[in-house]
């Protein structure tokens, strides 16, 4: 397990960290397709918190793509890096996943976060943060839609319908599982919203939310558990 440190030029305040999301923001690759879904590697990131503490624990997971076994995994443990604000709890996390992802013995592949991509306010969310930060190919997939409005998809799996930011189309609603709710995939970095859906799927052959996140979260959960034993 590797400990971080908060990074000496981190963002402090909130208009400090506005504006790394707008520079940074310039930087997020939209035209490419991305790995095709099924093939390669593909790594989950996921985060649990100890606010008692101010701790933040990530893990990464890699998965062979196929046959979603698991390829590698690491942890990093860290002191939780900026305030909790909506909008803005990237920088929360990013040192700690940062720091876990880097401990890899391998190249992760397309990158799973649980979470938002485009589909956030500032369309900045921390799977466009992470990918513009590594290069790597990135999306994000959510348990709740945000702000944002949708129609529910129809009942099969792998129905869809686009999640709304008024007219702008920000990501989609799809059915991983027949009538259940939906999970919410949007654009992270390098990677289109057709294959961001495509991937999704192939990563829920049986639940709800992807393998890559189910992994990631058992991991950090471990891992916060292993760091500061009750």
């Amino acid at each position: 397990m590797t400990t971080v440190r908060i990074p000496e030029d981190w963002p402090a305040t909130e208009e400090q960290a506005r504006a790394v999301q707008d520079a940074l923001r310039a930087r997020v690759i939209l035209d490419e397709a991305g790995p095709p879904p099924g093939t390669g590697r593909v790594t989950g990131v996921d985060v649990a918190y100890d606010d008692e503490r101010d701790v933040v624990a990530a893990a990464a997971v890699v998965l062979d793509a196929a046959s979603l076994d698991v390829v590698a995994e690491a942890t990093a443990v860290g002191r939780i890096s900026f305030p909790y604000v909506p909008g803005l709890l990237a920088f929360r996390e990013i040192p700690t996943v940062l720091a876990a992802l880097d401990a890899l013995p391998c190249d992760p592949g397309l990158v799973v976060c649980d979470g938002y991509g485009l589909a956030h306010p500032r369309r900045f969310g921390l799977a466009s943060h992470l990918g513009v930060l590594t290069g790597l190919p990135t999306i994000g997939v959510a348990k709740n839609p945000f702000a944002f409005t949708y129609d529910d998809p129809d009942t099969p799996r792998g129905s869809t319908s686009p999640l709304l930011a008024g007219s702008e189309e920000v990501g989609r609603a799809l059915r991983t599982r027949e009538g259940v709710k939906p999970v919410f995939v949007s654009v992270g970095h390098r990677v289109s919203l057709a294959g961001a859906c495509a991937h999704t799927l192939a990563l829920t052959p049986a639940y709800r939310l992807p393998e890559t996140t189910r992994r990631a979260d058992a991991l950090c959960r471990a891992a916060l558990r292993a760091a500061y034993p009750a």
